[in-house]
């Protein structure tokens, strides 16, 4: 049987399925703030999209800060997601949550 990872890792080389993991895990982190677990895919991502070091040379962003940006304890700023997203062929958007549409 494989690992959980090494399934990810195979998902995520497929530029659409990794859209879908990242879109799940942000939209799980909008419902219950569990950033941890939103990093978590983020690394993962990364991960098996060449690692840290090369999301360091795409995003310009040091590679250490990113280790600690993308761990269990990390906390982006706006921007260095921003910055994470768009290497990751992403864009963060706002959209009306379907549940406060009364207003």
């Amino acid at each position: 049987m494989r690992e959980h990872k090494e399934l990810v890792k195979e998902m995520v080389q497929d530029p659409n399925e990794a859209f879908e993991y990242i879109r799940a895990s942000l939209d799980e982190y909008m419902r219950d703030g569990d950033l941890e677990a939103f990093l978590v895919t983020l690394r993962a991502v990364a991960n098996a999209r060449g690692g840290i070091t090369e999301l360091a040379k795409k995003t310009g962003l040091n590679r250490q800060n990113l280790y600690r940006t993308l761990s269990k304890s990390g906390n982006p700023t706006l921007t260095t997601l921003r910055t994470i997203l768009s290497s990751l062929g992403l864009n963060l958007s706002i959209i009306p949550d379907k549940a406060d549409r009364s207003q």
